[in-house]
């Protein structure tokens, strides 16, 4: 069931909501730059995703990865931390966001520990699927 979550970078500087239901999913990711940063995310379409404050603290990194650079890396430029990506997919409905569940703010330990999650091999461009090695992501 959706719910309403309040999400921030480490600083404060980033604030946004989202409605989403974490308990459909969530996912890891092993390619270059989720797994560097461990972003655990959660999808979030875009009527349902709202930047209450800090647009102009967001820096927008993109890469041509495997994803073709339609994704954009948002992160806070105080304190570093990406509370959110940003991207275009028709196979995910449109205009989404990438929500980093570490980032929500009104979410508990044991909330946490009861997400199911969903590995991803972007490493080599087959997100379907899990890579061989999940337990360090």
């Amino acid at each position: 069931m959706k719910r309403t979550y309040h999400g921030s970078c480490h600083c404060g500087a980033v604030r946004f909501e989202c409605e989403a239901d974490l308990m459909a999913g969530t996912s890891r990711c092993n390619c270059s730059i989720c797994g560097k940063g461990r972003f655990w995310k959660a999808i979030v379409k875009a009527p349902d995703f709202l930047l209450l404050q800090g647009e102009e603290w967001l820096s927008d990194y993109q890469f041509d990865g495997a994803a073709g650079g339609t994704i954009h890396h948002l992160f806070c430029r105080r304190c570093g931390v990406k509370p959110f990506g940003r991207g275009h997919m028709e196979a995910l409905g449109g205009t989404f966001y990438g929500v980093n569940i570490a980032c929500l703010d009104d979410v508990t330990a044991e909330e946490l520990s009861a997400l199911p999650v969903q590995f991803e091999d972007g490493r080599t461009g087959h997100w379907e699927r899990a890579p061989a090695e999940t337990r360090y992501l």
